[in-house]
């Protein structure tokens, strides 16, 4: 993993750890969907407007869905050229 891929990589679990309001140590870089309980349907929909604020991007209904772990998040993100 570059520099800038372990820079992405924190972003993420940052993003995570502010939103869900729990220490960036609990949040694995393979954390998905129902591993915490602060990531239910609702904290979904937070952290996808969260990752649209920070990034600058735009996520649409159909991508939201797919988004359901943080490997795919940065997957996602990384292929953006807002990353």
């Amino acid at each position: 993993m570059t520099q800038n891929d372990q820079q992405l990589m924190r972003s993420i679990r940052e993003l995570f750890a502010v939103s869900f309001q729990v220490p960036l140590e609990e949040i694995y870089e393979d954390l998905a969907f129902g591993d915490i309980p602060q990531w239910d349907s609702m904290g979904h929909m937070e952290i996808m407007m969260r990752l649209e604020e920070q990034f600058g991007i735009e996520i649409n209904a159909e991508t939201i869905s797919t988004l359901v772990n943080i490997p795919a998040i940065y997957d996602y993100l990384k292929k953006d050229k807002h990353a």
